[in-house]
């Protein structure tokens, strides 16, 4: 349970609120590389509460420029993107990827306007099926680096996007919220007696029943991981099926991987009451490609989700629940697995209140993720630390990856699916914690 004041801190990104001013000194998924074409039509971005323009220019080079040109107002979104720049409508303008004005038709040719003229522009980079932005202070920017689901360009990476429209946290809650899956997502990931999660064309399969989770968490420099332990099928008076979900701060969760691939999602504030999610199937020797993904989480764009990423199922339509599939079998009634979690963040509200929350002890992930990242927001707000993630120490984002498997009782999860580095790292934060 949080204050109404915590709850701010938590939720609120647009402006100088601390937490958008912390997100902004990382490394900002902005939007997915396959959206920007050379010379092809420019794209709208909104981030922390800006409204932003995309664009790649003839030489493949990626501009993050305000939307609005800074002559007369007018979007840019609808300008001409041509011969390594973006060129207003209205009358002419042309800046390059760096916001500086490089024509400027309407005024005279001796005019000292364009050498003084300059757009806000944000530095971006590219890799993972992702651009990049930095929206924070120039001198404060910290080295780009891979994240964990892209740790070289050979990594198959599947991308389904979609906008909800709803505060950042709730979906992050979500995200780490290892216990709803056994209930919400049922149908999408059956119980079956196999040795190891699993995924097929229609769903996904685990090897427990088990509904109620034992969980356990650890602070990391990036985050928190943590375990939830269930009794597996097979063998559950002498081995556990250990869950390791890890939170990469602000913006990935490491979902658990099956034996096909990996999972993660991100999720980005675009202001206080939208955010862009994005769910991902990466590496493993029998990755999906990114349409079948799409079909597989119902977020096809033209059947599920529009041109600009808005879902065809609302709060307004009851998200197209179909109480007929729900009397055949279908746990929700509603078809892939974000949609599922999207219609239950989207009933909570734009932004949910937590200080009227009852939570349980399956919350425990969720309990630790508002404390670290509230403690974490006070901290840099008030200086005295850094943003969560980027300070020292430091673990490269490439080492750190989510479990899952059927271990012996009394196994040491703290080692599971974690780096040498990583191991290391732990291990003193545990002693210097004793």
């Amino acid at each position: 349970m949080l204050t109404s004041e915590e709850n701010d801190l938590l939720c609120r990104v647009e402006g100088d609120a601390p937490m958008g001013q912390m997100m902004r000194r990382h490394w900002i998924p902005a939007l997915m590389s396959e959206e920007l074409i050379a010379d092809g039509k420019p794209v709208r971005v909104r981030l922390m509460g800006e409204d932003l323009v995309a664009f790649r220019d003839s030489d493949g080079k990626i501009g993050l420029l305000d939307e609005f040109c800074p002559h007369r107002g007018p979007s840019l979104v609808y300008g001409r993107n041509e011969q390594c720049g973006l060129r207003c409508l209205y009358h002419g303008w042309k800046f390059d990827v760096a916001g500086n004005v490089i024509e400027m038709p309407s005024e005279p040719a001796d005019s000292p306007m364009k050498r003084k003229v300059k757009i806000k522009s944000y530095p971006t980079e590219e890799t993972g099926g992702f651009v990049w932005a930095y929206m924070g202070p120039p001198e404060k920017i910290p080295a780009f680096e891979r994240p964990p689901f892209a740790p070289d360009d050979q990594t198959p990476i599947s991308i389904a996007k979609v906008k909800v429209p709803c505060n950042w946290a709730q979906i992050q809650e979500g995200q780490i919220d290892s216990a709803h899956s056994s209930t919400l997502h049922s149908t999408d990931m059956v119980p079956a007696r196999v040795d190891s999660a699993g995924a097929t064309e229609k769903n996904w399969t685990r090897p427990s029943t088990d509904k109620a989770p034992r969980m356990i968490t650890q602070t990391t420099p990036y985050g928190f991981r943590y375990v939830a332990l269930r009794r597996p099928i097979k063998d559950a008076r002498t081995h556990d099926y250990a869950r390791v979900t890890v939170y990469v701060a602000p913006f990935i969760s490491l979902i658990p991987p099956n034996s096909s691939y990996n999972v993660a999602s991100i999720v980005v504030p675009a202001d206080d009451e939208s955010s862009w999610f994005y769910f991902l199937s990466w590496g493993g020797e029998a990755t999906v490609g990114t349409e079948q993904w799409r079909q597989f989480n119902r977020l096809v764009m033209g059947e599920d989700i529009d041109s600009d990423y808005n879902s065809t199922r609302t709060l307004e339509n009851d998200f197209l629940q179909d109480r007929e599939l729900m009397n055949n079998g279908s746990f929700t009634g509603l078809p892939g697995i974000p949609n599922q979690d999207i219609a239950m963040w989207v009933s909570m509200g734009k932004t949910v209140n937590r200080s009227r929350d009852t939570l349980g002890a399956s919350d425990f992930a969720v309990v630790e993720f508002r404390r670290l990242m509230v403690d974490a927001v006070k901290n840099f707000r008030d200086g005295k630390a850094g943003p969560i993630g980027i300070s020292d120490p430091h673990i490269p984002q490439v080492e750190i990856s989510s479990y899952q498997g059927i271990i012996p009782k009394g196994t040491d999860w703290l080692t599971l699916g974690t780096e040498e580095t990583e191991q290391m790292f732990l291990s003193n934060m545990g002693k210097a914690a004793s």
